[in-house]
């Protein structure tokens, strides 16, 4: 299953694991995004958002327009959505044309520490 992994962590963290990547020739099983602290990843993944993602999962590339349907919402706040989605490469253009969600599957991870 292609799955990939939203978590927040440091750019140092995602460097390193990029290096080490190139250096062994290998990549990781999963795709991660990475989102600097707890705050930003739920100020881009926000409900509207989530729900746009929980649509387009596996469906391949569609037109904004056809995931405005598919979510019931009006096509120029699925733009924004898309257009913040697309900043923060989350979704990516289609060759095709469109946007796509490349993934099967998605895993939020983070971890709330004590102070």
């Amino acid at each position: 299953m292609n799955t990939v992994i939203l978590e927040v962590r440091s750019l140092a963290d995602t460097l390193a694991d990029a290096a080490h990547a190139m250096k062994s020739g290998r990549a990781e099983r999963e795709a991660r995004i990475g989102f600097a602290t707890p705050e930003l990843l739920w100020q881009v993944l926000t409900a509207k958002r989530w729900e746009l993602l929980k649509v387009m999962c596996g469906a391949g590339a569609m037109s904004i327009r056809e995931a405005a349907r598919r979510v019931g919402r009006d096509v120029k706040a699925v733009h924004g959505d898309v257009v913040a989605l697309l900043d923060a490469g989350v979704l990516s253009r289609a060759a095709e044309g469109g946007v796509v969600f490349p993934f099967e599957a998605v895993k939020v991870e983070f971890m709330l520490e004590a102070a």
